[in-house]
């Protein structure tokens, strides 16, 4: 919007001569309100015509109406077009030789007039940059742009100066409560309320066939957005309805928390790898391993409705056991915490324990030994740490009690008797003694010893320890120290011991690593292997703790998270850089799983390969292969990446980061081509036009900046700014022929932008109705607004993607689903399929060149999971039963 305003440099003196001014033009225009009050009245006691309506017999519109356009149903009753700016309510009238009326119909017939106005937005928003025909006009045109609080937007100026901006409000609220009255007589006299006009209170999400047959409505927080029909389409009745025939199976998740996690990697019967990262738990094969379920890949345990927190592996090395958090469902009702037990052969649940009986989430668990596996002891997250024993196959609580305040890091039962239960964490070691009550539910009892430190340096933290062959106890703790625990009887001079009670205390130290030891692992030959923190030193110990063998791992991978011994004399490592390493301490490690550690926010799928890109908060810049499920390159971009796209000749990719800064580096040399910066605000959006010749950039500054670009995508150079927007850009798509952009704003706005033309913002928004889209992306709009839920505040939607093939919609909500639509999708309430395994919000999806996968970037879980496309038009058959996820109630189906 052009910003004009008065002289602001005079002194005091002049601005309170201004402000006198002002106030006097409003004591003025108030005559003019009630002057258009009493008129409003008036016409609506001379001019009340039957409503058309109420009575199916009513004759057809008189010529004083306009007429509609060729190949739509003429007008039929009144209606609205809205037109808004940031802060005003505009109505613009104009001349008619009959009765007043509200229409948003095309242009009138040959002799009417209508004068020119602001730029007309499908959001609400408005441009008053020049003069033209806003959209099929009509003769009372509302105009209304509701505030909207938690929405950042800049302010923007009108072109009139400061003496006139009061004399132009009051006009047209005047305008706009005759506009109100005008519509409350027929609302009443159709005895409801007017679908059109409501748009109900803030938060709401509701959508309206325009009664002319033009234009669909919706609101978003009160907000109207009205979106023009094609012209192809006489009926949304004719529109495709019903979930897709396509479906989604999950093909691969890349990733492993390992940054904040524990107890989190093992290795089953099987010989697979059993992991978690959001709120799936990953049965993974790395390549060359045995035969069994499977034959390779990976598999997926989704039972859990939130993020994965810990694992344990029955002695059996088949069931599993994992907890999971507690969160929150889309209405903001608390999910209760659970623990799962599981068969991982078959991917079904056996029995889900202590629904209802932790607070915040399950921080440890581990299955009893001794008498194969028929406890499991869970410790939760809440500020007592509560312990509990529970029978597995019942799944029956047998024994409960407070733990500590302080935070809880390990738990797990001796092998030699389960009656010893031992637990670790912020400066202290707990053994606990467990009577279990004869079997009998809650009738058994827990007591808890300390261990004694003595002499010894207390550490702030103990993350780890392992039991040994001779019933001793081996800690790792925060200061690098291995310590050998062991029973003794205490010393009658031991204040509060009392007498010649047994106590645990401290056996051997041996300083093994510098900083913190995170993992201990005990090996089947009897030797330990300890893994460090700072030191990234991976050390094998043998009796008497002497250090036997050492590797370390590579810095970018980061620190030592957990250990596993796999076949033969082979360790699986995960880090705190969330990768999983395999190899062993001869011949180094080599990473079989990566992902990021922060939260992803950009994504691009390759042009003409299976190859996507991804950015985050993590900084790193990483290209994945799609069919050999391996990260191919990874670069540090120094600053945070939120956006990317591929040239259409792949050879290059556009990179857009938070600080305004945008780049181009060449993908197979990994070599910065471009580096320009466009304003000081982050980018949300960059895509090149179909044929390669030019690259679109939206900002957070409200601007589009349009740049060509040379035949191989290595050259930029500016060619212009789309200026309109009243908000932070969203989403933008370019035309098939590689002339127009279509964009979104965070106030909800549908800009159309001719970039040929000299980057023109096109006020016939009636026009733009039939324009295909190469790619379709944006988030309002015609063809994708039945994709929104009811009751949406706007930031419901996260990403949304149509397939290549133009059959299928895919949608990132905030409330970590990934949802299928058909595509068109343009009627309310529209069915989708409805896919869980995230943890976070879910940032964005995109399809592969092929349409035969669907990539989705958790947000804060820093997880990518790779869907395959299965059904009509996919990659195979559709399931008898495609896997959903309800939104509002457990997961319970299993991907197998």
């Amino acid at each position: 919007m052009d910003g004009a305003g008065g002289p602001g440099e005079g002194p005091a003196q002049e601005a309170l001569q201004s402000l006198s001014r002002r106030l006097q033009v409003q004591e003025k225009e108030m005559e003019l309100v009630k002057a258009a009050l009493a008129e409003a009245l008036r016409l609506l006691r001379l001019h009340a015509p039957p409503n058309p309506l109420q009575d199916p017999g009513t004759p057809a519109p008189t010529r004083d109406s306009p007429a509609a356009p060729p190949g739509l149903p003429p007008a039929c009753g009144p209606s609205l077009v809205s037109r808004g700016t940031q802060t005003e309510t505009e109505v613009e009238t104009e001349p008619s030789p009959g009765p007043p009326s509200l229409s948003n119909g095309p242009p009138a017939p040959q002799g009417g007039s209508e004068e020119p106005g602001g730029t007309q937005s499908e959001g609400g928003g408005s441009s008053s940059s020049g003069a033209g025909s806003p959209g099929p006009p009509g003769i009372l045109r509302l105009v209304q742009s509701p505030q909207r609080a938690d929405t950042p937007r800049r302010n923007s100026s009108s072109s009139s100066s400061p003496s006139e901006r009061p004399r132009q409000k009051l006009s047209r609220k005047a305008a706009s409560s005759a506009n109100l009255l005008l519509r409350s007589g027929s609302t009443e006299s159709r005895g409801g309320k007017d679908p059109l006009s409501s748009p109900g209170g803030p938060g709401s999400r509701r959508s309206n066939y325009n009664l002319e047959g033009i234009s669909v409505k919706m609101f978003l927080r009160g907000r109207p957005i009205t979106m023009y029909i094609p012209s192809g389409i006489r009926s949304l009745e004719e529109l495709p309805s019903g979930p897709p025939p396509e479906t989604l199976s999950l093909d691969w998740v890349y990733g492993y928390r390992g940054r904040d996690s524990r107890s989190n990697l093992f290795v089953l019967r099987s010989g697979e790898v059993v992991y978690f990262i959001a709120c799936v738990v990953v049965l993974y094969r790395p390549e060359g391993g045995p035969g069994g379920p499977g034959g390779g890949g990976q598999r997926h345990y989704r039972g859990h409705t939130d993020c994965v927190r810990c694992l344990a592996v029955h002695p059996d090395g088949v069931r599993v056991a994992s907890g999971q958090t507690a969160g929150v469902d889309k209405d903001g009702k608390p999910l209760q915490p659970v623990v799962h037990v599981w068969d991982s052969e078959t991917l079904l649940k056996l029995q889900e324990i202590g629904l209802g009986a932790f607070e915040r989430g399950v921080g440890a668990l581990a299955f009893s030994v001794a008498d194969q596996g028929a406890f499991l002891c869970v410790v939760d997250d809440s500020n007592e740490h509560m312990l509990s024993v529970w029978d597995c196959s019942r799944g029956t609580k047998l024994a409960e009690i407070k733990s500590t305040n302080d935070s809880v890091l390990a738990v797990g039962f001796s092998p030699r008797d389960s009656s010893c239960i031992v637990t670790s964490g912020k400066s202290h070691v707990h053994f606990w003694n467990w009577s279990g009550g004869a079997g009998v539910p809650g009738n058994g009892t827990l007591t808890r010893k300390q261990g004694v430190f003595g002499k010894y340096k207390k550490p702030k933290f103990i993350p780890c320890f392992v039991f040994l062959p001779d019933g001793d106890i081996l800690t790792g703790d925060s200061e690098g120290n291995i310590l050998t625990w062991g029973r003794s009887l205490s010393d009658s001079r031991t204040p509060g011991r009392g007498g010649a009670k047994e106590t645990y205390g401290i056996v051997a130290q041996a300083h093994a690593h510098e900083g913190s030891i995170f993992a201990l692992c005990l090996r089947r030959d009897g030797t330990v292997l300890s893994g460090g923190g700072r030191d990234r030193r991976l050390v094998q110990w043998g009796p008497g703790l002497v250090a036997l063998q050492e590797a370390e791992i590579p810095e970018h991978f980061g620190a030592v998270r957990a250990i596993a011994e796999g076949l033969g004399s082979e360790l699986l490592v995960g880090t705190t850089k969330n990768a999983l390493l395999r190899g062993d301490l001869a011949q180094g490690f080599s990473p079989v799983i990566q992902g990021h550690t922060d939260e992803l926010w950009g994504l691009c799928t390759h042009p003409f390969q299976n190859r996507f890109l991804t950015c985050g908060h993590d900084r790193q810049l990483c290209l994945w292969d799609g069919e050999g499920h391996a990260l191919a390159w990874s670069i540090d971009l120094k600053e945070t990446g939120l956006c990317a796209d591929f040239h259409p000749s792949g050879a290059v990719v556009a990179v857009g980061l938070n600080t305004g800064r945008w780049l181009v580096l060449d993908t197979e040399t990994r070599e910065i081509v471009s580096d320009i910066t466009d304003g000081n605000e982050q980018l949300s959006v960059v895509r090149y036009s179909p044929d390669g010749l030019y690259l679109a950039i939206g900002s957070h500054d409200n601007m589009i900046y349009i740049y060509s670009v040379s035949s191989d995508g290595a050259k930029s150079s500016r060619f212009g700014r789309c200026v309109g927007h009243s908000s932070f850009i969203t989403h933008l798509d370019w035309s098939k022929d590689g002339s127009f952009i279509m964009s979104n704003s965070g106030d909800y706005e549908i800009l159309y932008w001719d970039v040929v033309g000299g980057c023109k913002l096109l006020r016939n928004r009636y026009d733009s109705r039939d324009r295909e889209w190469a790619t379709y992306t944006c988030v309002l709009g015609f063809h994708v607004y039945g994709v929104w839920p009811d009751g949406s505040d706007g930031t419901d939607i996260n990403s949304l993607c149509r397939s290549h093939n133009e059959r299928v919609v895919a949608v990132a909500d905030d409330f970590c689903k990934v949802h299928l639509f058909q595509y068109p999708c343009a009627r309310a309430k529209a069915p989708s399929l409805v896919y869980g395994g995230h943890g976070s919000h879910v940032t964005s999806v995109r399809f592969t060149h092929d349409d035969s996968h669907l990539i989705s970037l958790g947000g804060k879980d820093a997880s990518i999971f790779q869907w395959r496309v299965l059904g009509a038009g996919g990659s195979g058959p559709a399931p008898a039963t495609p896997s959903r996820t309800p939104s509002l109630s457990p997961a319970s189906s299993l991907d197998v």
